[in-house]
């Protein structure tokens, strides 16, 4: 069954089209879950804690890719549906052409700066853990053109109204980093060098199958073809992804701000006992960004359409979606904290403090899975403001706030809290926004 952009939404066609977008997000996210995994059980003792350091410095630059994927298909799907089918696959060329230059730049001059980075990350520039930092750093620069562009097509395979094949090749990308694991990790006894090399290899992948598909005679509705320079379409959907990029610099801070808040309570256990966290929420948080990238393009087709009996069916049903969703998270993460955290640790220790506080992290899926859809609907309404300002708020103001005040008076457990308190006060300026806008665009 082909489920177009113009089609009428139930909540069966909702979820079917919607389902390989958060799929694709998961095994994005798995990347990093596998090689912690392998890292963990079969790398050097300190690799783990190495990567959780230099993690950022990627979250950062990733972030151009779904900032450029996010705002720019939003403004292609809006082109789409005002009939313009030229136009939004000459600004989707233009897009993905321009992310591949940034790529390229970024993974010839990261190579000058992953060191000192590194340096500053884990707080030294003598331990095996920096070494560890940098030789895992320098090989994923060399694939951050091809991850970027990934992040980039995850948005534009649903807006070419191929979710589908999106999720193949994300699903492809995933299982041949597994593989080169269980292959360089294990079979050849690499270590840390394998578990970069093998995740180098699948972005390389995950990059090069949409160019190669998008290139030639396909059946969606977008290609890539010859285009000319349009700076305000760049603009605008910088602007439109800007919630997007936000999101994941300010994630990338708030990541460096629990290291360093966990290291002075509890040392090089307690970062190890967040990065087992970190891994498991990562898959949690992938299937609410994998929903609101997959319903962001139908928002904005029918937003360009101006069919709004068709945004208040969307606008209902995903927030019905999002509180199921959330439900079934709580669940699942305060039920399996203990094997979920024993999957990466050995040591009853570490284990001990990822157990303790994933329980109370994990309450943070209450409510972040609306705010992820509330800052994802207004970058869809190609509002690129209001989604900044709600993801700047959930991720920068609130969180840094709450992780360095709350450990003060808490100890730890502020630590494991500050994400949960910052997205009740995210819950709260989004719903207002929500209210605010809604008669402007006529979701509700």
């Amino acid at each position: 069954m082909r489920i177009q952009l113009s089609d009428h939404f139930t909540y069966k066609k909702l979820l079917i089209f919607v389902l390989p977008s958060v799929v694709m997000m998961v095994f994005t996210s798995i990347y990093s879950v596998v090689d912690g995994l392998f890292v963990s059980n079969f790398a050097e003792e300190g690799a783990l804690t190495a990567i959780q350091y230099i993690y950022p410095l990627f979250m950062v630059l990733g972030s151009i890719g779904f900032m450029l994927g996010a705002g720019g298909s939003a403004l292609v799907s809006k082109t789409l549906g005002e009939g313009d089918k030229e136009r939004a696959n000459n600004y989707f060329s233009l897009l993905v052409y321009v992310t591949l230059a940034i790529g390229i730049v970024i993974a010839v001059a990261g190579q000058f700066v992953v060191a000192p980075v590194a340096a500053l990350l884990c707080g030294s520039s003598t331990s095996a853990i920096y070494e560890y930092c940098v030789l895992y750093g320098r090989i994923l620069l060399g694939a951050q053109p091809f991850f970027i562009l990934q992040n980039i097509f995850q948005s534009f395979f649903v807006t070419a109204e191929k979710p589908r094949l999106g999720l193949i090749a994300t699903a492809s990308a995933g299982v041949l980093n597994m593989v080169l694991d269980a292959v360089f990790v294990v079979g050849c006894g690499w270590g840390l060098l394998g578990a970069a090399v093998a995740t180098a290899a699948s972005q390389v992948f995950g990059g090069v199958f949409p160019i190669i598909y998008f290139s030639v005679k396909n059946s969606s509705l977008l290609r890539l073809t010859k285009t000319k320079f349009y700076g305000k379409a760049i603009l605008k959907s910088c602007t439109n992804g800007s919630s997007e990029f936000f999101s994941n610099v300010s994630s990338a801070v708030v990541v460096i701000l629990y290291n360093y808040q966990i290291r002075g309570i509890a040392g090089d256990a307690g970062v190890n006992a967040y990065a087992a966290m970190g891994y498991v929420a990562m898959v949690f948080f992938a299937i609410f960004m994998g929903y609101s990238v997959g319903c962001a393009p139908l928002m904005g087709y029918h937003f360009g359409a101006q069919n709004k009996d068709e945004m208040k069916n969307l606008f209902k049903k995903s927030l019905i979606v999002t509180a199921v969703a959330a439900a079934i998270m709580i669940i699942l993460t305060e039920g399996l904290a203990d094997p979920l955290m024993s999957m990466f640790n050995h040591d009853e220790e570490i284990t001990g403090i990822a157990v303790h506080g994933f329980r109370i992290y994990s309450v943070i899926f209450v409510l972040c899975g609306f705010n992820i859809y509330g800052s994802s609907l207004f970058t869809s309404l190609n509002n690129g403001l209001v989604s900044a300002l709600i993801s700047f708020l959930r991720s920068i103001v609130f969180q840094v706030t709450f992780v360095m005040v709350l450990p003060i008076v808490m100890g730890i457990d502020g630590v494991w809290c500050a994400g949960v308190f910052s997205d009740i006060a995210s819950f709260i300026i989004t719903l207002i926004f929500v209210l605010c806008y809604r008669k402007k665009y006529g979701y509700v």
